[in-house]
């Protein structure tokens, strides 16, 4: 999965106007790396900026008016203005880059991962959705094709660094470490009748609403726990979670000899998303130095799976394992959307995951294809449309 190759030259950003995207464009910016590709939803106000600044090869706005609108804006200029999911394959292929940085939230990131492993081309992945829904699909792909895949979630670009001059082997334990988003140490009677204001405030990071959604509640651990295991090639029991409110470690590993190794820093994407670009180097940063002394101290705590269930059930599905995390993460993303347009409680979004997983029934387990998931995410979000709307 992961080995040496020489510094990223060449990206295509697929989610460039969000919070990773736009991080990723700081180190392009700092590294003079290449910008060959853009994308976004629908956000062409910053994407017009950014395709001035970077002059890409061309760029993307999946909803279509949107993009007639940013073709009429950048006439003037020689960038190519495509739109909807095949602009966005187009985007994931594009000839001249070397490396997909894939920033696109949900399920959706899935197709262009795969297209982009198909064209040769190295990733690297936020989008953590891809690896939950189809991670047999992809990591097979990847040895495949022979490609490279680097993680950007801080908290497996932590562990991987961890790894680097281990023996084969030695790896006992991952430990995954989690801020506890919005509501650490609340009950389910305190989180009752929470807004979507209070969960949107998250203590360490910023981030995109739906992503902050899953800290609240936990989902996002428990999606990275799923992430892990075809990330490192761990089982479920070999992942432990630890709430550790400071984010200044960001994971560590246990070694058979019980020598724990961690990875430190200031919270700032901008460390594993560098690190992704410029493996096996490490050069300069705009991330601030850490200072221990200033930090003074730091706090570990247990998980509560009671109160935040999202956490249980994803290890849940993980251990069930076929299309069971399909299910789990599409049935997660309709109801944080639904919380977030204030037409489910923050509690219901639990309900509704775990619901759609003990009354999924599949019998397939590991030998699922790209259209079993797409087919499975597709009922899922329809039932729960249906249930729940």
């Amino acid at each position: 999965m992961i080995g040496s190759v020489k510094m990223t030259k060449s990206i295509s950003v697929l989610g460039s106007t969000g919070s990773i995207g736009t991080q990723t464009l700081d180190v392009a910016r700092m590294h003079s790396i290449k910008v060959t590709a853009l994308t976004a939803y629908r956000n062409i106000e910053l994407l017009e900026i950014q395709a001035r600044e970077f002059k890409p090869n061309l760029v993307c706005v999946i909803d279509k008016n949107s993009a007639v609108e940013l073709k009429a804006e950048l006439a003037d200029t020689d960038i190519n203005v495509i739109s909807g999911e095949e602009g966005i394959i187009q985007a994931a292929t594009e000839s001249s880059c070397d490396t997909v940085v894939n920033a696109i939230v949900g399920v959706a990131g899935l197709l262009p991962t795969i297209s982009a492993i198909k064209a040769g081309k190295n990733l690297a992945l936020a989008n953590k959705e891809t690896l939950v829904a189809g991670g047999s699909i992809v990591m097979k792909a990847v040895k495949d094709y022979g490609v490279k895949l680097y993680p950007v979630d801080s908290e497996h670009s932590a562990i991987f660094q961890c790894l680097q001059g281990c023996p084969e082997n030695s790896l006992k334990k991952i430990i995954l470490t989690a801020s506890g988003g919005s509501f650490f140490g609340k009950t389910k009677e305190e989180l009752k009748n929470v807004t979507v204001e209070n969960a949107l405030k998250h203590p360490n990071w910023n981030m995109g609403a739906k992503i902050t959604i899953d800290s609240a509640t936990m989902m996002n651990k428990g999606l990275e726990v799923i992430e892990a295991s075809w990330l490192f090639g761990v089982k479920d029991e070999d992942i432990d979670v630890l709430i550790h409110r400071e984010s200044i470690i960001h994971s560590m590993i246990q070694l058979k000899d019980n020598a724990v190794i961690a990875q430190l820093g200031v919270p700032d994407m901008r460390i594993p998303i560098q690190y992704a670009l410029t493996y096996p180097e490490r050069v300069f940063s705009p991330v601030k130095e850490l200072d221990l002394a200033d930090i003074a101290q730091m706090t570990f705590y247990k998980p509560d799976y009671d109160t935040f269930e999202c956490l249980a059930i994803c290890r849940q599905a993980l251990r069930k394992g076929g299309l069971y995390p399909t299910v789990a993460n599409a049935a997660n993303e309709v109801a944080v959307d639904m919380f977030l347009k204030g037409k489910i409680s923050f509690l219901k979004i639990a309900d509704i995951v775990g619901n759609s997983v003990s009354e999924f029934s599949s019998d397939i387990s590991d030998s699922f294809t790209l259209e079993d998931i797409l087919y499975t995410d597709k009922e899922t979000r329809r039932k729960v449309y249906e249930k729940y709307c």
